[in-house]
């Protein structure tokens, strides 16, 4: 089945770049401020959007994701509300890719064979769920694939070649490639050792490989594009986001300004490597 994210990728490869994968946090700072960024993140060069499931316990984030969250949740951010967010950017844009990323405890609250029917309806393409091993794919990834939602999964530099086929085994979109050991944005990746990684995860998989954690500025970006087929982003975004709030922490008429700015600084950076088209 071709998903919204196969389609992005295919599309991709065949104009011979790697693709801009961007993050913001849903709700944050307000729900209207979150649904003006995520419409303006197509336009501003993002290919793929992923969009964070604000929650209590973010232990795989760093302090700007995790500040995120918790504006997020101050806002009175909900599942149900991102789904909504989601439901609203389709009003617009039926093809950039969605993707939800978080943890399990509150799509476990929702009720999964629910949420996925409601997530599905909303227009999201996929699941990044990072405290879900493939031990538990009977939880929610065997479930969410059967639903026509692509489930994402995380490699990491420790991800040996004895594990990465149980971390493939049921991975559909892309593979999400953590370039660092810790945390969101806790170091700045080496572009060297990340394409190594990358061309090693491709022995096992067809998938394409985007890269992220600790990607911060369009020379970064385009470093680590050379080595991958995609490049994510977040902290930074969420980052622009936090220093655009007035001292309420309210939104400003610089908030979705200056993401908007970033955010072509870094497409126009990764659009800038080109391979040879697939």
């Amino acid at each position: 089945m071709t998903t919204r994210i196969s389609a992005r990728f295919t599309d991709l490869a065949a104009a011979g770049r790697p693709g801009l994968v961007t993050f913001i946090t849903a709700g944050d700072p307000d729900f209207a401020t979150s649904l003006a960024l995520l419409k303006a993140l197509p336009a501003a060069g993002a290919d793929v959007i992923e969009l964070g499931v604000p929650f209590t316990d973010p232990m795989a984030d760093g302090p700007a994701i995790q500040a995120a969250g918790l504006r997020a949740l101050k806002a009175g951010q909900t599942l149900a509300k991102t789904l909504d967010l989601v439901r609203a950017f389709r009003d617009g844009d039926g093809v950039t890719p969605i993707v939800l990323m978080g943890y399990f405890n509150p799509i476990y609250v929702y009720g999964v064979p629910r949420f996925l029917a409601d997530a599905k309806a909303a227009g999201v393409d996929g699941l990044i769920v990072v405290d879900l091993p493939p031990e538990e794919d009977d939880e929610l990834c065997l479930p969410a694939l059967a639903a026509g939602l692509d489930f994402i999964r995380l490699a990491t530099p420790t991800t040996d070649d004895g594990r990465l086929p149980a971390v493939l085994a049921q991975t559909a979109g892309f593979v999400y490639y953590v370039s660092i050991t810790g945390i969101t944005g806790s170091a700045t990746p080496d572009a060297d050792l990340v394409s190594a990684a990358v061309a090693r995860i491709k022995r096992h998989t067809d998938l394409p490989v985007a890269v992220g954690f600790g990607v911060r500025t369009p020379e970064q970006a385009a470093a680590i594009a050379k080595g991958a087929d995609g490049v994510v982003v977040g902290s930074a975004l969420v980052e622009a986001v936090r220093a655009s709030l007035d001292e309420n922490g309210a939104a400003t008429s610089r908030t979705v300004a200056d993401v908007e700015t970033l955010v072509r600084q870094l497409a126009d950076a990764v659009r800038g490597v080109r391979r040879g088209a697939a």
